[in-house]
């Protein structure tokens, strides 16, 4: 293709050269002055006149070029647009060839594969036509047989032998009757025995189900009347330092405001006391110490007044502070009691009081003010009372004592059925409902599975009761 260029070329020249010649060269001014007066130099005003037709035939010159070689480039980029479509072309027309002799070549295999079919076909006929042919010979044949044994069984066998095999035949038709009834029954007796298995199953779970909860029954006196463990110590020793001692915090509000996050088992010393392992609550906006803890009745709480006074139980699973430390936890001042409960349904209730408690001298007596909560206030016919255990009587029931008919040490009044320290039964004899028995009110009772008492300090000096009870009941450990 570029061989056609230079054609081009010189056709572009040839009609330039009239151009170039067309335009009339000014005339030179002949002059007709005599030879001896003419000069040899042309005139000022003939010289400029030239000099600016030189001028734009130069200028025409230089366009006319820039203009070619303008449509020269175009023309270039239109032949290599032409030269690169064209190779594509080739390559397409190539490939084009290639796939064609492929199906070519495909195309003669299928032929070929075709008229083997073909022939496979005929030949299948072929021998199905001769095997239908021979089984028809064969059915032909079978029947001439048929027919020549009844021949020769008639003419062998008397009329006695077929009667005799005839009878044959009717006891072993009755026979097979039989079997299939007796099949049947057989099959009925097995489902019976099976439905009767199952029915056995059923009253084994239940007799073992019955044990169980009679065992648990028979039990229960021991757990009841069983001492309750000691809670863990703090422990001194010789190398204590006695600034780290005096360092602990106060409470577990104290332990939340150094940065503590996690719930366990901590070393606090409240308001100057001897220093004494709690259980902290690391809440969202607060650290509080539970003081009690309910939650699968392996603990009794059914004990003396030494144990009430100290503590007892196990801090990971059910267990009562003891109250002289509630003592001491309550003498800093803007206490706030929390009273959390979940029954069997898992349905969560709680209520909050601003808490006092008296020392030893007046039998911890309890000072609360309801503050809010979910429930109606189950405290608030206990305020004001001592604590009392089944070996002390304080409550106000002149005739008994509710510590001891009711189980556990409480701020009765005249007993009553609020009592988170009494019995927890772990089964249901006789109809009764599990857990802890507690009536609050008139109208509603409980049957908790859960209950867990926290005290935690506030720095301000009052606490609005429009607390959010999301961030109130918390979470049970």
């Amino acid at each position: 293709m570029k061989r056609t260029i230079f054609p081009i070329l010189f056709v572009l020249a040839a009609a330039c050269v009239p151009v170039f010649y067309g335009k009339e060269e000014p005339p030179v001014p002949q002059l007709d002055a005599p030879a001896e007066t003419r000069s040899r130099f042309a005139a000022l005003d003939d010289v400029r006149l030239l000099a600016n037709g030189l001028l734009q035939l130069g200028q025409s010159l230089r366009e006319f070029v820039q203009k070619t070689k303008g449509q020269i480039n175009d023309i270039l980029q239109k032949l290599n647009i032409f030269d690169q479509s064209f190779y594509q072309l080739s390559v397409l027309a190539s490939e084009i060839k290639e796939d064609e002799e492929e199906l070519k070549k495909t195309t003669v295999v299928l032929k070929a594969s075709n008229e083997e079919i073909k022939y496979l076909s005929v030949e299948i006929s072929s021998k199905m036509n001769r095997i239908l042919q021979e089984k028809i010979q064969l059915q032909g044949k079978v029947e001439g047989l048929e027919k020549k044994l009844n021949s020769l069984s008639q003419g062998l066998m008397t009329s006695e032998q077929v009667a005799e095999i005839t009878s044959l035949k009717e006891v072993i038709r009755s026979q097979e009757h039989s079997i299939t009834e007796l099949l049947k029954a057989v099959s009925a007796q097995n489902d019976q025995i099976d439905h009767q298995r199952t029915k056995i199953k059923i009253l084994e779970e239940k007799f073992t189900a019955k044990t169980a909860t009679q065992d648990t029954i028979d039990r229960m006196p021991e757990i009841f009347n069983s001492e309750a463990p000691t809670l863990t110590p703090y422990l001194t020793s010789s190398s204590t330092n006695t600034t780290a001692t005096m360092n602990l915090p106060s409470d577990c509000s104290k332990l939340f405001n150094r940065g503590e996050r996690v719930s366990g088992v901590y070393a606090i010393r409240p308001n100057g006391s001897e220093p004494f392992m709690a259980f902290c609550n690391m809440h969202k906006d607060h650290g509080a110490t539970v003081i009690q803890r309910r939650k699968d009745g392996t603990v009794n709480f059914d004990q003396t007044w030494d144990k009430y006074e100290n503590g007892f139980g196990d801090f990971q699973g059910e267990f009562w502070l003891g109250l002289r430390k509630i003592h001491s936890l309550a003498t800093q001042g803007n206490s706030v009691l929390h009273i959390q409960l979940e029954d069997w349904k898992q349905a969560r209730h709680f209520n909050k009081y601003r808490f006092y408690l008296d020392g030893p001298e007046s039998n911890y007596t309890i000072h609360l003010t309801h503050l809010s909560g979910d429930l109606a206030d189950p405290m608030s016919n206990h305020t004001g009372m001592m604590f009392s255990t089944k070996d002390r009587d304080n409550d106000n029931h002149q005739d008994s004592s509710c510590a001891h008919n009711y189980a556990g040490g409480w701020w009765f009044n005249a007993c009553g059925d609020t009592n988170l320290n009494g019995r927890y039964l772990r089964m249901r004899p006789k109809g009764r409902r599990r857990g802890i028995q507690w009536k609050p009110g008139r109208k509603s009772s409980y049957s908790l599975r859960l209950t867990e008492i926290s005290v935690h300090h506030v720095a301000i000096p009052s606490l609005s009761s429009s607390t959010s009870a999301s961030s109130e009941a918390g979470v049970i450990h």
